[in-house]
């Protein structure tokens, strides 16, 4: 830590004078560095989080006190939007759908691989991802909150044979970033419900 050193009595040397005011400008430039590192890091730390799609408690607004989610155990989605549902909102999910206000059935779950070009020897260049949903929204006695509805994503990813599993990975991270933006769509439309409005 940078000290301070002493005041120069009237009449001192001008080098000494010039050496305290140097000393001065140091120590205001650390000070400033400190505090530009300080916001940095915060900075970068909200980034983090956000592209893991961390929210805060209570940040997404759902109409719902509780609600039950339609998903089989082994779904990554279902996963994924219950661990948002739990930290990012003051929804509880609960495992009785008579228990729930609302209740999310997922009613299909796609992966789609499909050629978007070839290359001259006519083998795949590219090849366009896709992930789709159909899922509704309702209250388990007759009502929809969101009728059934279709929700697609999708990512174009180039080919190499030469790096055949590196492609495969690369395609598993990108099903994978599709999947939390799919949650993030999900729980906007979550958010828009008005329970006491017609079926969306």
């Amino acid at each position: 830590m940078y000290t301070r050193p002493p005041a120069i009595e009237p009449g001192a040397p001008q080098a000494a004078v010039r050496g305290l005011a140097a000393a001065d400008a140091a120590m205001v430039h650390a000070r400033r560095r400190r505090a530009w590192l300080g916001s940095a890091a915060a900075l970068a730390a909200a980034a983090v989080l956000a592209g893991c799609g961390f929210q805060l408690r209570g940040s997404t607004q759902i109409p719902f006190a509780s609600m039950y989610l339609g998903v089989g155990e082994s779904s990554g989605l279902g996963n994924e939007l219950r661990r948002n549902l739990r930290s990012a909102s003051n929804t509880l999910v609960v495992d009785d759908p008579k228990q729930a206000d609302a209740r999310f059935e997922l009613m299909s779950e796609t992966r789609e691989k499909e050629v978007l070009s070839i290359n001259s020897a006519g083998r795949a260049r590219e090849y366009t991802l896709r992930y789709i949903i159909k899922y509704r929204v309702h209250d388990g006695k007759g009502h929809d909150f969101i009728a059934p509805s279709t929700l697609t994503l999708k990512r174009d990813v180039s080919f190499n044979e030469d790096a055949t599993l590196a492609k495969e990975a690369e395609e598993g991270l990108l099903f994978r970033d599709m999947q939390s933006d799919m949650v993030q769509q999900i729980l906007r439309r979550l958010s828009l419900i008005r329970p006491d409005a017609p079926a969306q």
